[in-house]
């Protein structure tokens, strides 16, 4: 399978509200590798890395979001990695 990699900006109310927890949650249920961190702009941003159709899932459900999060936009640009992955980890500034 092609293998992909995005670098996701998530705005709305994200933070706050466990949104990289659940995201956290989402990407070990679709098999994706990455990181997600807030930003301090009030949105956050994620690296997703996985098989192409994987991480098609993973962003519908970044539009979707965490149950008290709303989403308002997801702005994506797809790139090659520039580190190996081994899990999905919740990073901090």
């Amino acid at each position: 399978m092609a293998q992909k990699t995005i670098r996701a900006v998530v705005s709305g109310r994200v933070q706050g509200v466990f949104f990289r927890a659940y995201t956290q949650e989402a990407a070990l249920r679709y098999g994706v590798k990455g990181w997600v961190r807030n930003l301090p702009d009030g949105s956050v941003e994620a690296l997703v890395s996985g098989e192409a159709g994987q991480v098609e899932r993973m962003i519908a459900w970044l539009h979707q979001g965490s149950p008290s999060s709303l989403v308002s936009r997801v702005t994506l640009e797809e790139m090659e990695p520039d580190e190996q992955f081994a899990a999905f980890e919740i990073r901090y500034w």
